[in-house]
């Protein structure tokens, strides 16, 4: 084993402070990764505070991950020790079922290991995240940074990028699409960033006129306000792909209206109820509502190429370790454009 240092949650109502911990010994296919920037999602604050009710303390978040590897067990192949790495929301899964063999850990039929708050496969040990100086992972899910990504912004592709990304492929997303992007926060601005790439044609929808020239600038064509009830009847059955990212209960239904036969809702952001809507919306048009949940390692690599070609990367706003309690209020409030990624030389202020 050896000693590692991070931010931690002891429990649902304490802040984020220092902790100590220990990492595994390395494993004849693990590789260690001294962290140097870990990107900060909704879920590490929704983990911390226990809203979803599955929270292991002591909590240490984090799985946007970039970092350089230190240290290779005996059987790894993909991994030479100084090479630039990322992980992302998962650490293991079980190899062996049909969708593992496929490249879609994501949706293992034994459970995936989550980066954090989860539980090693092997021993039972809780499973840390980035939040923290290094880090060892089975080298399967260890992913290659392309040279040319820009290591402190690549974080949050980890799992707002694949998020989006996914869901973009899966439905063939490409020239000729017309792609409507729900919501524009952590996300929304991805999706945004990731369709227009592949060449739709993209427009936000979202309930703020000011996010309007914000939404332009991130590269969209066009900006629908979801509450301007003659602009969402125009636009009527002009949609291949609602992505929506919107991260609370919603009505469905308005968004329903804007998709064109055969059109896909597809829901990313919202893990909670979502409200009766009329099948009719559905059966009048052969249109589905689909959900997506991050993505295998084979197509976050693929994403990860594909930023680094066409020079994709999130907005992000730098922040120390010490100020992720501070971090943390303003996401509520969404007061960040649009992620928030820790420099984790930061941590070395501790001592």
């Amino acid at each position: 084993m050896t000693h590692a240092t991070g931010y931690a949650a002891l429990s649902a109502d304490s802040a984020m402070a220092p902790f100590s911990f220990t990492r595994r010994a390395l494993r004849a296919n693990d590789v260690r990764v001294d962290i140097r920037y870990c990107g900060v999602c909704h879920s590490d604050l929704h983990q911390a505070r226990n809203d979803w009710h599955n929270s292991l303390y002591p909590c240490v978040p984090g799985h946007e991950i970039i970092g350089q590897v230190t240290e290779i067990g005996a059987d790894v192949t993909r991994f030479e020790v100084g090479d630039m790495a990322a992980i992302g929301c998962l650490v293991d899964s079980c190899m062996e079922c049909s969708e593992c063999t496929r490249g879609q850990e994501q949706y293992c039929a034994r459970r995936a290991t989550p980066t954090y708050n989860g539980k090693d496969r092997t021993d039972g040990s809780p499973t840390f995240g980035g939040y923290s100086n290094h880090i060892v992972v089975r080298e399967h899910f260890v992913l290659k940074l392309p040279d040319g990504l820009n290591p402190e912004r690549a974080a949050p592709l980890l799992c707002a990028g694949i998020t989006t990304w996914s869901p973009l492929r899966h439905w063939r997303v490409g020239p000729g699409s017309r792609v409507a992007v729900a919501g524009l926060g952590g996300l929304g601005h991805m999706g945004v960033k990731l369709a227009v790439g592949l060449g739709a044609e993209v427009t936000v929808v979202t309930t703020s006129p000011s996010k309007a020239d914000d939404a332009l600038a991130l590269g969209a064509h066009k900006v629908l306000i979801s509450s301007d009830k003659d602009a969402m009847k125009g636009a009527a059955r002009s949609f291949d792909m609602v992505l929506d990212t919107i991260p609370v209960a919603h009505d469905v239904g308005p968004y329903l209206m804007l998709l064109a036969p055969r059109g896909v809702h597809v829901v990313v952001g919202a893990i909670d109820m979502i409200p009766s809507f009329h099948g009719g919306l559905l059966v009048g048009g052969q249109k589905s509502v689909a959900g997506s949940a991050i993505g295998g390692l084979p197509e976050t690599q693929e994403m990860l190429d594909f930023c680094a070609a066409n020079n994709i990367l999130p907005d992000t706003e730098t922040i120390a370790i010490q100020d992720i309690n501070h971090a943390f209020e303003r996401m509520e409030k969404s007061d960040v454009k649009y992620r928030f990624v820790i420099d984790m030389a930061s941590l070395g202020d501790e001592n």
